[in-house]
């Protein structure tokens, strides 16, 4: 496991902004051909000479899948291409930040000393000519190239083990999970290798839902729901980056590449405009950009990855559970992170979405920051008093006002029931109720009435509505749902459900329904694993295959499936890599594990001297016994991670004394 940490250290004289010092800060890239990641500072407030003493960390990985999950290295050929891009900006709050320079410091000077610390003349825009540098400032910089060592799978499992079980911990809080996230609360990449583990594991939702439920039984107004910097907030934002990847590239990548590409001015501020532009114009073109993103997210429901839309279903009947009187709380607990927290942030950074490539220019930063802003309040929650309050400039005031904000408003609840929503379809309809295969004749008597539902676990069947369900099919189990054709059975508006046993034949009331049926079972089971790629459109009947003439009732099918976009998401994750970025984690804070086991001991669960209260605030601890049983529990873990570590690097150190003694033994 290879990272680079990144200190900001400080800069000094820094250009002053209309003869005042400036607010800066400092926006951080580890750039390569295939990837642009991007950490920003905190603002310093009115100084040109800023201390920012900020650290940052990047992960290195391999650009297509481990092929050696307990060994993991960095190739060579990509630490030659990567590079640490500093840019220092002034922080202009409601207009354009102002760009005051950069500076890029190629990884390749780690190779000989995986420590380098310097500074480092601030240049123009794209490493201008160093002539122009000096009135820039300067900026000091410590790169730190960290190569751990990640032992065999087995070593992790007690460690990983206990992660695992967080979601089943009572009360959460006393969990492995929620106690690393508790402990590095400042530390924003803390929770990302937790957040890769459970999700490989598939226990990121019931763990994030226990988490969010916490958060939601201490948030006192509906109105704040989800809005702080919480652990829930994090791990949500982390899953949307790494879950969310090929749904942004599906539903904005088009429209952001038009809007860098044709380069129309967007400009309404008037202070703003530039000698000959129209503001007319402008806001036409603008009204356009926001009105094609608009669209693109609200119609985008069925390329939504299955795990956001489960994310966002227990967040919206949790946000219900706790404000029951609010009819709202349950659209502004999912629009507070699907357009706030994702698309927005999106259309605002492209480039750290890998949307685009680089950084836009100056003026296309600006267009979308002006659709980045109208598209939160578009897809926020509330009164449009409430929404135009919001914005402080007089310029946005006007322009969302132009839109028609009660179209807008059932465009975003429509989208918002389609991606939280429960899963459920019931209509009657007829079947194939006895076995169609091998008959040479089917008759009316063949078809019975049943009533067909469907949830997000299964779909059943019944006698009447209401009734026991005749036969329930595992969403899970489902391969493949197409249409048939109209000569298999002589009936039109028929669709299959191929799943584990037997098909299942269904001819909806007509071709609406039908399409409705075959749209919501495709949504339940678009990821399944197992999914066919071809299908038979005809039945088996008379000892072959009336389509293709097949024989064999096992043949695979004659036609291409239908493709379902995002199917069968695959996240790349090596868990022992996590696991042991987890733990490095927790060897570098034992000082802060220590304070947690005090202060469950200062709450008189365990005999030790009583402390004031504000010295375990800063923890959350409902039950202090189960609390201090996790944390014995991790330490032992650590203690014997921490002892194979040495092991491992005794041997390494006795194999290269036995090298130099052989070889010495030869000369």
């Amino acid at each position: 496991m290879s990272a680079f940490c990144v200190q900001i250290i400080e800069c000094q004289e820094l250009p002053l902004i209309s003869g005042q010092n400036c607010d800066p800060y400092a926006t951080v890239s580890l750039v390569g051909p295939a990837r642009s990641d991007q950490k920003k500072t905190k603002v310093k407030k009115k100084t040109s000479n800023p201390h920012f003493e900020e650290t940052f960390f990047f992960e290195v990985t391999r650009s297509s899948s481990y092929s050696k999950k307990s060994h993991f290295q960095v190739e060579e050929e990509d630490i030659e291409k990567l590079e640490i891009k500093v840019d220092l900006w002034n922080n202009e709050n409601l207009a354009q930040d102002v760009f005051l320079g950069e500076t890029r410091v190629p990884v390749k000077i780690l190779r000989n000393d995986h420590i380098h610390k310097a500074w480092y003349l601030l240049q123009p825009k794209g490493n201008g000519s160093k002539s122009k540098s000096d009135d820039l400032g300067s900026l000091r910089l410590k790169l730190t190239y960290i190569e751990d060592t990640v032992l065999p799978s087995a070593c992790y499992t007690p460690l990983c083990n206990l992660l695992l079980k967080s979601p089943d911990v009572k009360p959460i809080s006393a969990s492995a999970a929620h106690i690393l996230g508790d402990i590095y609360r400042e530390r924003y990449e803390a929770v990302l290798p937790m957040v890769r583990l459970l999700l490989h594991h598939n226990r990121f939702v019931p763990f994030v839902s226990a988490v969010a439920a916490l958060e939601l039984d201490n948030t006192q107004e509906a109105n704040t729901i989800f809005r702080g910097n919480s652990l829930a907030t994090r791990c949500i934002d982390d899953m949307m980056k790494i879950v969310g990847k090929n749904y942004l590239a599906v539903t904005l990548k088009p429209v952001i590449d038009e809007i860098c590409e044709s380069n129309k001015t967007c400009e309404i501020d008037p202070v703003k405009l530039k000698e000959g532009d129209n503001v007319e114009v402008n806001k036409e073109n603008l009204q356009g950009y926001v009105q094609k993103v608009f669209s693109s997210i609200t119609q985008s429901s069925s390329t939504c990855p299955p795990l956001m839309c489960d994310v966002f279903r227990s967040l919206r009947h949790l946000a219900c559970k706790r404000f029951p009187a609010d009819p709202h709380v349950q659209y502004s607990a999912v629009s507070s992170f699907v357009f706030l927290r994702f698309f927005a942030v999106a259309v605002l950074s492209p480039h750290s979405f890998q949307l685009r490539s680089h950084h836009p220019d100056p003026e296309i930063a600006r267009t979308l920051t002006l659709i980045s802003k109208t598209i939160q309040t578009l897809g926020s929650w509330g009164s449009l008093s409430k929404k135009l309050s919001s914005f402080k400039e007089t310029y946005m005031y006007d322009f969302f006002k132009s839109f028609q904000e009660d179209k807008c408003i059932e465009k975003v609840k429509k989208f918002l029931d389609e991606i939280s929503s429960n899963v459920s379809k019931e209509s009657m309809f007829i079947r194939s109720l006895k076995r169609a295969q091998g008959r040479k004749r089917l008759g009316k008597k063949n078809f019975k009435k049943r009533w067909l539902r469907v949830t997000n676990r299964e779909l059943s069947y019944h006698k009447q509505k209401g009734k026991e369900a005749l036969c329930t099919i595992n969403v899970k189990n489902i391969k493949a749902v197409e249409k048939l054709d109209e000569s298999a059975f002589n009936r039109k508006n028929m669709f299959q459900v191929v799943h584990s046993e037997k098909p299942l034949y269904v001819q909806a009331g007509n071709c609406v329904e039908a399409s409705e049926w075959l749209e919501v079972l495709g949504q339940v089971s678009r990821c399944n694993e197992g999914r066919l790629a071809t299908f038979h459109p005809s039945n088996y009947t008379g000892g072959a295959w009336q389509c293709c003439k097949n024989q064999s009732n096992n043949a695979p099918g004659c036609k291409p499936c239908t493709t379902t976009m995002l199917a069968n998401l695959q996240l790349d994750i090596d868990c022992d890599r996590e696991t042991e970025r987890i733990f490095s984690l927790l060897s570098s804070n034992d000082t802060k594990l220590q304070d947690m086991e005090d202060a469950c001991a200062s709450m008189a669960v365990y005999q030790g001297p009583q402390r004031e209260q504000e010295e375990y605030s800063k923890f959350t601890i409902q039950e202090p016994k189960e609390t201090f049983q996790t944390l014995k529990h991790t330490a032992a873990c650590k203690s014997a991670l921490l002892s194979l570590h040495a092991t491992q690097l005794h041997l390494r150190t006795e194999k290269s004394f036995i090298i130099l003694f052989v070889s010495g033994t030869t000369r």
